[in-house]
């Protein structure tokens, strides 16, 4: 049950763990019990889960959900919008007599959550089905439109804390899910296949002659034969059409030997079954097909995340937007349809849809989701705005100059693509390598053919299909795949999720790691650390609860500073906002500001007491207190640089933020390497110069506007509060806020490495011991077949060391265990 909860305490919230300030009313009674929440929105959702009959969620949760939005009614009259049928035709489908669509999902943990969001939309007239993909945080839905709406369904997942919008992949990702649908089922065959034929071998091999009967023998031989083609012609199929592409190309790789060695044993075998002359070797066949597709598969699994872009894009702008007409009447229309010289009205709470010019209104926008920093820009009359930014004071009249594609966001996504397509030189030396690799085996291949065709035309095909068995690249293509496999699942332990197969090579060789700093080597969270009062009439908490009435009318990121502090007995009234000021309101009949010092207290000149973001709380202009604000530092922050710096790695920092604030963090971690007001374009320059010069570069970023960087990087980790552009332009992802992971995943990937290492030294041994015996007849195929899946065993055994491999880098403290 949740009231068991290891993270609950008995001042957190029951709904999502956060605390629940000092004298706060917020509460839901459940099982005769009253339990506490920490603000309204968490209220709203608690309610709306009991009152809906769903209060068995919290005795099924094992996680903790989000915070929900405390602003989510006010985003109720933009549902609205999903009901437009030019919107619903790019992700709603016919589903029988029904419509269905797939929604992305925020906020989901656990099973419990997949259970209440299923129960809560099944209880609604008019879904027939709804089902939830815990691992991808997506839901289907079919629902009869002539009853319930998309709007409504949007909105009750929303009523319950998840918010949820169209999901609909681009056409590369929708074809590397058919590319992995058809591996599967190929390597599902291909396994099937060999078991049941090797079931048919086996007795053949280990019985005595006449043990087994003639009609007997060819009858197994059928069996194989019938059981072997669909491996060879559906399993086998990507092996066959690889060679063709590159014979076709004039290159040579490895699937030119392996489909030599696949349809010469195959068609051999088949000719000795049909007439009855010669040995078969079907066994062999299904055994190299299901080896290789194994590999394959390991392969393309550690590839797999990538082609997000479109859909992350959909989340970057928002759907919605509210267009003023020439006589200024609003209305709701999807944002795709805005276009150049369009008005659009952004209320407080909403994004901006597209670029523009603000013609009307002042106001602070969050451009963290573009910027990657916390604090907001007060933005006025003329001034420019981003799209994707989010209003935070108030309403905005704004001009559209770039909508769509031609947006800035969509520039950044521009700059990424542009940054992947550059090959990385590790990939180009082993494709040489292959092509060597193969073009010699070829040569000593045919040979081998020609020196038996002078000794033994009889025997030429068998010796020559037990040299390209033999020396099939089995243990060499699994040499990477298996070592990849097991340096994956460990660091997907150690919270560490790789997304590309080159990220353990490069995590290995990297000489130096850049950080971001905002929501990487911090939080990217505004905490009150400090408190300085002016005058003996209040004590430091009084000051403190006298803020935060204030804010309590705010939704600017300080205000969340102040929260803890806020008193349920102590409200203030007629607040103002002033955008890019402060606040100023009644407490007891006694007018206060809070904010910049000359809007606080306009005629004394009064200092910060220390660098640093600092705040002034007035009285009917009489200074009461400085506030001081920061962004704290992750807790293992210092030892991460440390860690790394014990690796012989540099270590670097670059952030959009000022100059004072990074130069006051980086001292403090000892980081002699920064640069401060860095632009997106100015930090891929800067990644550039430093590969240029030769270094091997790491970098860790969180936002939108570190995603070129991210890309261009020889390695990129995105943290695990990332956005999902980020994320899916990374190569790896932090899975916990620990960034000592990173020094974990170095120490790991260098012991992958070691291991691949090993790998293909066995693997070129194996091929150079074994070559010899075969060309000189002494090695039968299923010998050489045996021989062959020993040294693939060796590799695979060799890999699985890495799941037992403890980190033992001292400069890290013992990690905390991860959440189930």
């Amino acid at each position: 049950m949740s009231d068991t909860l290891a993270v609950e305490t008995p001042s957190s919230c029951y709904h999502c763990g956060s605390e629940v300030p000092v004298g706060a009313p917020w509460q839901i009674r459940l099982d005769e019990h009253h339990h506490p929440l920490c603000c309204p929105g968490c209220e709203a959702v608690a309610h709306a889960i009991v009152d809906g009959g769903l209060a068995s969620y919290y005795r099924f949760r094992t996680e903790l959900p989000e915070r929900p939005d405390d602003r989510q009614a006010a985003k109720a009259e933009t549902w609205a919008v999903f009901d437009d049928p030019g919107l619903q035709h790019q992700f709603v489908h016919p589903d029988g007599d029904d419509v269905a669509a797939t929604l992305a999902v925020d906020g989901i943990t656990c099973a419990a959550c997949a259970w209440l969001i299923e129960h809560r939309l099944n209880a609604l007239d008019g879904i027939t089905a709804s089902a939830v993909n815990l691992t991808h945080h997506r839901v289907r839905v079919s629902w009869d439109p002539t009853r319930v709406s998309l709007s409504r369904i949007l909105a009750e997942m929303a009523a319950i804390g998840y918010s949820a919008q169209p999901y609909e992949p681009d056409a590369a990702q929708a074809r590397l899910q058919h590319e992995e649908r058809m591996n599967v089922r190929r390597l599902i065959v291909a396994a099937v296949g060999m078991m049941q034929v090797m079931m048919f071998s086996v007795p053949i091999y280990v019985a005595e002659p006449g043990q087994i009967s003639a009609d007997l023998h060819a009858l197994f031989h059928w069996l194989s034969f019938a059981l072997t083609t669909p491996v060879v012609l559906f399993s086998a199929q990507p092996f066959f059409r690889n060679a063709l592409r590159d014979l076709r190309t004039r290159t040579l790789g490895m699937d030119v030997p392996v489909s030599i060695a696949i349809g010469g044993a195959y068609l051999a075998s088949g000719y000795a079954v049909i007439f009855d002359v010669g040995d078969v070797y079907f066994d062999s066949v299904a055994m190299f097909t299901c080896f290789l597709l194994f590999g394959r598969y390991v392969e393309a699994r550690a590839r797999r995340r990538s082609g997000h872009s479109g859909n992350a894009m959909s989340g970057a702008l928002p759907l919605s937007a509210i267009r003023l007409t020439a006589e200024g009447e609003e209305r709701i229309l999807p944002a795709n349809q805005l276009s150049a010289g369009d008005r659009v009205l952004v209320k407080p709470g909403h994004s901006v849809p597209a670029d523009g010019i603000i013609e009307v209104g002042e106001s602070s926008l969050d451009e963290s989701m573009l910027s990657g920093e916390y604090l907001p820009v007060t933005r006025g009359v003329g001034d420019s705005v981003t799209g994707g930014s989010q209003n935070v004071e108030s309403p905005l009249t704004v001009r559209v100059t770039h909508a769509g594609r031609e947006a800035r966001v969509a520039s950044i996504v521009d700059l990424t693509d542009r940054a992947f397509t550059s090959r990385p030189k590790i990939a180009e030396a082993a494709a040489r390598m292959a092509h060597l690799f193969v073009l010699r085996l070829l040569v000593v291949v045919v040979g081998v053919a020609a020196v038996w065709w002078f000794i033994d035309p009889s025997r030429v095909l068998w010796v020559t299909l037990s040299v390209l068995v033999v020396t099939c690249p089995c243990a060499l293509a699994l040499a990477t795949p298996t070592a990849l496999t097991a340096g994956h699942g460990q660091l997907r332990r150690r919270g560490v999720l790789v997304t590309r197969a080159h990220a353990i090579e490069g995590l290995s060789q990297a000489t130096r790691v850049i950080f971001d700093k905002t929501g990487t080597l911090t939080r990217g969270e505004m905490q009150l650390v400090d408190t300085r009062p002016l005058t003996e009439q209040f004590d430091a908490e009084r000051l403190r609860q006298l803020a935060a009435a204030l804010e309590a009318h705010s939704e600017h990121p300080i205000a969340r500073a102040f929260r803890p502090h806020r008193l349920s007995t102590l409200r203030a009234g007629e607040v103002v906002s002033r955008p890019g000021l402060g606040l100023e309101g009644d407490i007891d009949g006694q007018r206060y500001r809070l904010g910049k010092p000359n809007f606080a207290a306009p005629g004394h000149d009064l200092p910060p007491p220390s660098d640093g973001q600092w705040l002034l709380l007035a009285a009917d202009d009489e200074p009461l207190a400085w506030f001081g604000l920061r962004d704290h530092l992750r807790e293992d922050a210092a030892a991460t640089i440390a860690g790394l710096k014990a690796q012989g790695l540099a270590v670097s920092l670059l952030s959009g933020d000022t100059p004072a604030s990074v130069a006051a963090l980086a001292a403090q971690l000892g980081i002699d390497d920064w640069q401060a007001g860095a632009s997106p374009e100015e930090k891929l320059a800067h990644i550039e110069a430093r590969q240029a010069a030769g270094e091997q570069v790491i970098m860790v970023g969180d936002g939108i506007n570190d995603v070129p960087v991210l890309a261009g990087a020889d390695v990129s980790i995105a943290m695990n509060g990332a956005t999902d552009l980020a994320r899916t332009s990374a190569d790896a992802v932090l899975l916990s806020p620990r960034l000592g992971r990173i020094v974990e995943a170095i120490e790991l990937t260098r012991a992958t490495r070691r291991i691949i290492r090993q790998n293909l030294i066995w693997s070129v041994c194996y091929n150079a011991t074994a070559l010899p015996i075969a060309a000189l007849g002494v090695v039968p195929p299923w010998v050489a077949a045996l021989g062959m899946s020993a040294s693939s065993l060796v590799v695979v055994g060799n890999a699985l060391r890495l799941t037992r491999m403890q980190a033992s880098n001292p400069a890290l403290p013992a990690p905390h265990p991860e959440p189930a």
